[in-house]
């Protein structure tokens, strides 16, 4: 018989029906059989789900105490500024969702990197002399951390590595070792207000290393770099010809004592992809907005990194649409008094906080210049109950229920993180349960009686 008849049978007294088998040589016409497989259940997750770790909830989630049931619970570990309802986004913010909405403009598929108008809204918004941007140096992503992951993606293969900070965000380590990526943490200094160890950093480069991850202002930390230091940074990664992934979600958020400057305006000779979004200065990570700044004025990444990104954009098909059709109404009409009241309430609170945990023995709050982060250095010599961070502040949650992150989910041990977005009564009431709990807690180290005795 010819290998592709097509054969018709009768089926007796049944209705008549066209029965089509194509036989294609060298395949078995019996259904259901393969050659060399024998059929059995066998379902496995992948590799990459299983190289896939939060280190923050594996230790939140481990955690076996319960709070203080006679206390309520103040939360210090949450970074979404929104869980408490104090901190609400502008009117103008919603005003222009709802416009978008009511449009009926945005309720099909963008473009997978974002509609074009709302790129060179973007650009426009970023744009200056120094870093000069275009609808097309924009691509539109699913949040800040989903242009954390094409950024990483497009620029290291499993068994290159990345250099990332230490204590820095989880996320990056999360998401590079999914990937088969190697990451290798450089040193921030408490000492020096949370600058790099450029040394250290520069030490850590290889040939293998795909880029270095630039986080300011800073989770955990909220450090904000100084122009000096960051031309430093741009120097090792200008004399190593190391491309720079720049985290700026909390870029503009810093306090009056500060300046943010980005990072891309004070280099034309070092490739940088800037990772940024709406989540935290607007206040609205849930809407999940993000954005990648391509700076490449010497044609480094040229056209394989652009398109790179473009292919990696088109796996989930862009961000919402209908925050697209708002970004224009969002970063031309948010009004300047919200920016500067939603920082005024951030300083007074880290203000507060520092002043307050400063205060107590055995703590050593570094203190902050930006974001809406501070991190506390506890003397454990003086808590020798406690063998690290995680038991300090598993026992502070089941005495006191307040709830602080412990630095080992930064990779950074002896120390906690306190989120500042909380309302300021709560604030206070947490400050004031954590001196109760050191002052219960609290030993003189051996040889430093004549200290305590003060």
């Amino acid at each position: 018989m010819d290998p592709y008849m097509i054969q018709l049978h009768d089926h007796g007294n049944l209705p008549s029906v066209l029965d089509v088998h194509v036989n294609i040589p060298g395949r078995s016409s019996v259904p259901g059989k393969m050659k060399g497989r024998k059929a059995r259940w066998s379902v496995r997750p992948s590799d990459m789900s299983n190289k896939t770790f939060n280190p923050i909830r594996a230790i939140v989630d481990s955690m076996k105490v319960k709070p203080n049931p006679n206390k309520t619970t103040i939360a210090l570990s949450i970074g979404d500024p929104t869980v408490f309802g104090n901190l609400p986004t502008d009117p103008e913010v919603t005003q222009a969702i709802k416009d978008a909405l009511d449009s009926g403009k945005y309720n099909g598929y963008a473009p997978s990197t974002g509609y074009l108008s709302s790129r060179e809204e973007v650009a426009s918004y970023y744009r200056c002399p120094e870093a000069p941007l275009e609808a097309k140096d924009v691509i539109l992503t699913s949040g800040c951390s989903q242009a954390i992951e094409l950024c990483l993606a497009v620029l290291a293969n499993p068994g290159q590595n990345i250099l990332v900070p230490r204590p820095g965000f989880s996320l990056y380590r999360t998401l590079a070792e999914s990937m088969g990526i190697e990451v290798k943490p450089y040193n921030l200094l408490p000492e020096k207000f949370w600058e790099i160890d450029l040394k250290q950093l520069e030490s850590l480069i290889d040939e293998k290393t795909a880029c270095l991850v630039v986080n300011n202002p800073s989770n955990p930390c909220g450090s904000v770099f100084s122009r000096s230091h960051l031309q430093k940074i741009l120097a090792v990664a200008a004399r190593q010809c190391v491309p720079i992934l720049a985290d700026e979600i909390y870029g503009d958020m810093v306090f009056s004592d500060s300046k943010f400057e980005p990072l891309a305006t004070l280099s034309s000779n070092v490739p940088i992809l800037c990772c940024g979004g709406l989540a935290k200065r607007w206040l609205v990570p849930g809407w999940r907005m993000g954005w990648i700044l391509i700076h490449d004025r010497r044609d480094i990444f040229g056209n394989e990194i652009r398109d790179g990104l473009v292919k990696l954009s088109q796996r989930i098909l862009g961000p919402c649409t209908l925050v697209q059709g708002a970004l224009k109404s969002i970063l031309h009409r948010t009004p300047q008094e919200f920016y500067h009241n939603t920082l005024s309430f951030l300083k007074s609170n880290a203000d507060l906080c520092y002043g307050a945990l400063a205060a107590i023995p055995g703590l050593r709050p570094i203190r902050p210049s930006g974001a809406m982060y501070l991190m506390v250095g506890i003397e454990m010599e003086h808590f020798p109950e406690f063998e690290n961070d995680v038991e300090f502040t598993e026992q502070l949650f089941a005495e006191q229920s307040v709830h602080c992150l412990p630095a080992t989910c930064f990779e950074y041990p002896n120390f906690f993180r306190v989120v500042i977005t909380i309302p300021e009564v709560m604030m206070l009431e947490a400050c004031s349960r954590i001196q109760e709990f050191c002052e219960q807690h609290y030993h003189c180290a051996e040889g430093s009686q004549e200290e305590c005795d003060k």
